[in-house]
């Protein structure tokens, strides 16, 4: 992702979009995903709740974001 730096805005974007409310209120005070959340997403994708997301997943994810974000304006 660093070589597509148009992708960084909405990587913050996507962040606290699929982070729960009041995220700021506990430990680890970062805007991270719902674990249940992201152990159904990993679920879904890779059939296995521990697997680590893949770079290109991420990459691509992104992607569909930002396109996504600009057909629906």
């Amino acid at each position: 992702m660093a070589a597509r730096p148009w992708l960084w805005p909405v990587a913050v974007v996507q962040l606290f979009a699929l982070a729960p409310r009041g995220w700021w209120r506990r430990r680890p005070f970062l805007p991270l995903p719902d674990p249940d959340y992201l152990a159904f997403r990993l679920q879904t994708m890779y059939g296995d709740t521990t697997h680590q997301p893949e770079p290109g997943d991420v990459v691509a994810y992104l992607e569909w974001c930002r396109r996504y974000r600009r057909l629906s304006r």
